[in-house]
């Protein structure tokens, strides 16, 4: 694709607005894909605020960043109007710490998280990285989610390592202090045998609520709603009570709400309400609610002059 001169303008003029811009699909409160959910992630741990594109919700956008920085895959991270690069370089740069210099942040903190792994989990472990490629080591992610998940594959050189009971673990600068004070046992029951992860650092999780409990919720004041939807669905289907909008103009504003304020996400049927949630849970909040069935459970079972699409 060739980039227009108007086209070009308008990608200038998107990097001229701020200093970091990350092109993206989806926005930082519910990114719609795993590689600018990583990209998120690794921002929102370093910056306060940072500015985002949704290539989704604009097609001409979505190919002609591919043009201008000659990068043929979404997300892409500009700083000061020049390209970082995609969610794998972004993710080496700030294990290197590379990326801190260019942000112009605190050179990220080596120290090795404290972890508990069990005799009977160190035993399993061990046993299953005898039989393993001796180049490779083992690692330990955890997301913003706070999922933990072990790979055996080679060290980069960059990553944090910790040694107890005789387990090397390496850990991304990312995971480590997310996994500080994790518990690893093996457990055997009735489902079977595995690894069992505890982490101490992660939020509660979101609960489910329903419309009527919303609505006796909203009625009685104590709680919060963000509508996740597009602008064209909330114009199909207003929500009639108070409530703010995520989007990518308020997505920075409503990350600084108090970390324990009840939050309900809305979206049309309860989907990508509860993906919304879950990026919030991982900005440290604790007390969220994902609206089962959405504005179309509220219009069938609540006020029915909300129209149904």
């Amino acid at each position: 694709m060739s980039l227009s001169p108007d086209l070009r303008q308008r990608i200038v003029d998107i990097l001229d607005s701020q200093r970091v811009v990350l092109f993206m699909k989806g926005n930082p409160g519910a990114p719609q894909c795993g590689f600018s959910a990583k990209a998120v992630g690794i921002l929102d741990a370093l910056l306060p605020a940072y500015g985002s594109v949704d290539v989704l919700a604009d097609a001409e956008i979505r190919e002609g960043i591919k043009a201008y920085g000659q990068w043929p895959t979404i997300p892409q991270l500009y700083v000061d109007g020049e390209l970082v690069g995609g969610s794998d370089i972004i993710e080496e740069m700030v294990n290197s710490g590379e990326l801190h210099s260019l942000l112009g942040v605190t050179a990220p903190d080596r120290t090795p998280p404290a972890l508990e792994i069990t005799p009977a989990a160190a035993t399993q472990i061990s046993n299953a990285m005898a039989g393993a490629d001796p180049n490779a080591v083992l690692h330990l992610s955890v997301d913003p989610r706070f999922n933990a998940q072990f790979q055996l594959k080679p060290a980069s050189g960059h990553e944090i390592v910790a040694e107890v009971a005789g387990i090397r673990v390496h850990l991304d600068l990312a995971s480590a202090p997310r996994a500080n004070g994790i518990r690893i046992d093996w457990v055997e029951d009735v489902r079977g045998a595995g690894l069992a992860i505890s982490n101490p650092n992660a939020p509660p999780a979101v609960k489910s609520i329903s419309v009527r409990e919303l609505h006796d919720r909203i009625m009685a004041g104590v709680i919060d709603v963000i509508d996740v939807r597009p602008a064209s669905a909330r114009a199909l289907a207003p929500f009639p009570e108070p409530h703010e909008v995520l989007d990518e103009d308020s997505a920075e504003r409503l990350a600084t709400l108090p970390k324990d304020l009840p939050i309900a996400f809305l979206c049309h049927r309860g989907n990508s309400s509860r993906q919304a949630a879950e990026h919030f849970r991982g900005l440290g909040f604790h007390d969220l609610y994902n609206v089962d069935g959405g504005i179309d459970a509220w219009s069938l079972e609540i006020d029915p002059t909300v129209p149904r699409y």
